[in-house]
């Protein structure tokens, strides 16, 4: 199974915590493209394993709380554009 048919179960929320763990940032203005582009290609290199995305958000928030709320509102908002754009 491709991880672009898994992602059609995924909620708002899962897709939101692979954006904000991905490279991609809210100052590279990306694409619903892009987006959904870096979401499959970060979910390939964890082999599917969205605990790892998970782990990421967590050490970022731990790291970087003053800035933790912003860019998972950012994601959300994001997946949220990027995916109903597709459909």
């Amino acid at each position: 199974m491709s991880n672009t048919l898994s992602l059609t179960s995924m909620s708002n929320s899962d897709l939101a915590q692979i954006l904000f763990s991905s490279g991609l940032q809210q100052s590279d203005h990306p694409s619903a493209e892009q987006v959904r582009t870096a979401i499959d290609a970060w979910l390939c290199a964890c082999d599917g394993d969205r605990s790892i995305c998970a782990a990421v958000v967590a050490q970022e928030a731990g790291d970087h709380p003053e800035s933790y709320a912003t860019r998972m509102r950012w994601a959300l908002s994001t997946v949220s554009k990027a995916y109903a754009a597709a459909a």
